[in-house]
């Protein structure tokens, strides 16, 4: 578990068991959710369509044995069904906002009756734009339902009428790997609702999908050159995790991410020039596009990467960055390269 993550929720799970500190449970807890978003948000802004329908961990005995696009539904039809149907008595944001017709999902349910290629064919039925704006909407009603609760609401239990209701909805399958959820929800006072699922699921899920994202971007690079367009080494770039470099469709390197069309300029310009990259055209010295840009805290040092492998060839200024790795404890070149293209070109040849 995600050691920031995980020392919030146990924080929060203590605060919520005191009614003096009520209020910074739920404070903390909000807190928390917005940051799980927010990472779930990246994910969905950052790669294709079909990354959301990929399975690289079939039958896994986990989480991550799931796609990108089922677990985000699968987290958020939980939280409607147990803050709307549960807690507050009203309507779910599937049926009461239309995306019951616009996510294109063929199912109602919270998914756990499906597995295997169901859930791959599952998944690529979905609209992603329509399923995160639900994600979305979800997320914010309840929210706003947290902000309303007093400590008292607490300890109000789910009885066998709930049951009923819940059952009724069709919301839960009747099927064994799912008609469970019902008994467990019920089980729950509120307090514990707050618990699981509305906390510890959305850790839980999330990190799947993290463990998914890694495997995809990681199978998009295999045998792809690791040298980005600018230059760069994306055998050592801090954001390795996250992006499958400029040359897939699973590029989420910094520029791209805030590029028209995620495109980092450096990547579209090179295309035009049909060169292999920056390093392979005369105007590198005096460049300010995408990553060149004086306004670009690395941009020295990421034109000083590009001059070497101008001057040295790509291998020697991979082996270049292993000797620097090797040496110095770092995550941004910019750090050892310093702001200086000259400096940074002598720094990579000295070493």
């Amino acid at each position: 578990m995600d050691k920031n993550w995980s020392e919030k929720n146990k924080e929060m799970q203590s605060l919520l068991s005191r009614e003096t500190t009520f209020g910074s449970a739920v404070d903390l807890l909000l807190e928390l959710r917005e940051d799980i978003f927010e990472r779930i948000g990246q994910i969905v802004s950052n790669y294709p369509r079909e990354a959301f329908y990929q399975m690289p961990f079939p039958g896994a005995d986990g989480y991550h044995s799931k796609t990108l696009a089922y677990s985000i539904w699968h987290i958020f039809r939980i939280e409607d069904i147990v803050a709307h149907e549960m807690i507050a008595g009203d309507r779910q944001i599937l049926f009461a906002d239309g995306f019951c017709d616009t996510v294109h999902s063929p199912i109602i349910t919270t998914g756990n009756e499906l597995s295997g290629n169901e859930i791959a064919e599952f998944s690529r039925q979905l609209d992603i734009a329509q399923l995160y704006q639900y994600a979305r909407e979800v997320k914010e009603s309840t929210d706003r339902m947290l902000k309303r609760l007093e400590y008292t609401d607490l300890k109000r239990g789910f009885g066998e009428e709930t049951a009923e209701k819940l059952r009724k909805t069709g919301c839960v399958s009747a099927d064994e790997k799912a008609n469970w959820l019902i008994a467990y929800w019920c089980g729950k006072d509120i307090r514990g609702l707050i618990r699981m699922p509305l906390s510890r699921h959305w850790i839980m899920h999330t990190e799947a999908m993290f463990r998914i994202k890694n495997k995809l971007c990681k199978m998009a690079r295999k045998g792809v050159d690791p040298i980005a367009y600018c230059g760069f080494s994306c055998n050592h770039c801090f954001l390795g995790e996250w992006c499958g470099s400029c040359r897939t469709p699973y590029n989420a390197c910094s520029f791209a991410r805030v590029s028209p069309g995620g495109k980092c300029p450096n990547a579209v310009c090179c295309a035009e020039k049909g060169i292999d990259g920056c390093y392979a055209c005369d105007s590198l010295e005096t460049c300010e596009k995408g990553f060149y840009a004086p306004s670009n805290d690395g941009a020295a040092a990421a034109k000083a990467q590009a001059m070497y492998i101008q001057k040295h060839g790509k291998k020697a200024f991979l082996k270049a960055h292993d000797r620097l790795h090797e040496k110095y404890d770092f995550a941004k070149t910019q750090e050892i390269l310093g702001r200086d293209c000259m400096e940074g070109l002598r720094i990579l040849e000295e070493n």
